[in-house]
């Protein structure tokens, strides 16, 4: 993409609506100064942010809104009254019409997923959408999907996941062939259940362009960056993500008090503090914020709800990055080539 990216905003998302939204936004443009971006969102909160953003306000088109979706409403309350009018669902449907390139929100994941679903439709040849994210690994970073969006799979939907995971791998890591493997309770062919065993005979034999299929991995293999993408349905990869998550928390909260244990300890962190510096930046959630809604006709992304200006600016970048990269044409390009039928009534098992 050679013209400028357009990001539609719903301003009114998250824990904190415009007072993150707005700096997170103007943080972004510092970094890439050709974004230009539409926000949707109550102009009494918005439009004073936007004034202490001169630069952000320039390249602003601003549409208000009286209606935005709570973090704690059901989908079907948000789809009943916010449909058509709040700020959630009039920046979807900006990218929806063209407006913008893709559409950022911290708000109500359930309802984004669902107004996203409903406005902008799934593309051809996939059932059900999932969310992506960035992992830390040893290595860098993987992509690790779904982690949420819909619970359990077919083999049919993992080789969908597969396919959509490598897609969104070639733009973030400017790979030909990114590494694909399935999350699994061991990695000999005869574990798991058979959905998952049946995803990896088709993507083992389908010899997918765009994909070099790796075979099983276990949880383990997350942290170790052993694949460039990991693959699973969104109960086991919810669970994994907020392991995850509380892990990081934890080992920060055992350092800060390992650290403030005694004097020597003290002493110590003076001489190590580059080090420690250096793991607080590599555990930083807001560097990774940004969950890639997949599957759909046109780019989502959802930012953590209670992020900073810092984290939710990352999101908002990998936005950018998926728009400029035309993520959607590599979609459209790897899921049109995979086609093999697969069985969608396979019961699961007990794993060996």
């Amino acid at each position: 993409m050679t013209r400028p990216v357009t990001i539609a905003l719903d301003a009114m998302g998250g824990d904190h609506g415009p007072s993150v939204v707005v700096p997170g936004a103007a943080l972004m443009l510092e970094r890439r100064p050709d974004a230009r971006f539409v926000i949707f969102g109550d102009d009494k909160q918005v439009l004073p942010l936007l004034d202490e953003h001169p630069k952000l306000k320039a390249v602003t088109t601003f549409h208000h809104t009286e209606i935005s979706v709570k973090m704690d409403d059901k989908p079907s309350q948000a789809l009943r009254y916010g449909r058509y009018k709040s700020s959630m669902w009039r920046a979807i449907d900006a990218t929806k019409t063209g407006e913008a390139d893709v559409t950022v929100s911290a708000g109500n994941t359930g309802a984004l997923m669902a107004m996203s679903k409903f406005c902008l439709k799934s593309m051809a040849q996939v059932d059900r959408p999932a969310i992506a994210c960035l992992w830390p690994t040893a290595r860098g970073e993987s992509i690790v999907l779904d982690v949420g969006a819909t619970i359990g799979a077919d083999a049919r939907h993992l080789v969908d996941l597969a396919v959509m995971g490598a897609a969104m791998a070639r733009v973030v890591f400017d790979l030909d062939r990114p590494t694909v493997g399935l999350l699994n309770v061991g990695v000999e062919e005869i574990k798991g259940v058979e959905a998952v065993k049946e995803a990896g005979r088709i993507l083992r034999e389908g010899n997918l362009p765009h994909l070099a299929y790796h075979g099983f991995v276990e949880g383990d293999d997350l942290g170790k960056g052993t694949v460039d993408v990991v693959v699973t349905e969104g109960f086991t990869g919810n669970i994994a993500l907020k392991t995850a998550e509380g892990t990081a928390r934890q080992v920060t909260s055992y350092l800060r008090a390992a650290m403030a244990r005694s004097l020597m300890a003290r002493i110590g962190y003076l001489f190590a503090r580059g080090a420690f510096a250096a793991l607080r930046e590599k555990l930083d959630p807001r560097k990774s914020n940004g969950g890639v809604f997949l599957g759909l006709e046109g780019i989502v992304i959802k930012s953590h709800g209670g992020t900073d200006a810092v984290g939710f600016a990352s999101a908002v970048e990998l936005g950018y990055e998926m728009a400029r990269e035309d993520l959607m044409a590599k979609l459209r390009e790897m899921v049109a080539a995979s086609t093999e039928p697969a069985p969608s009534t396979a019961q699961p098992v007990e794993a060996e």
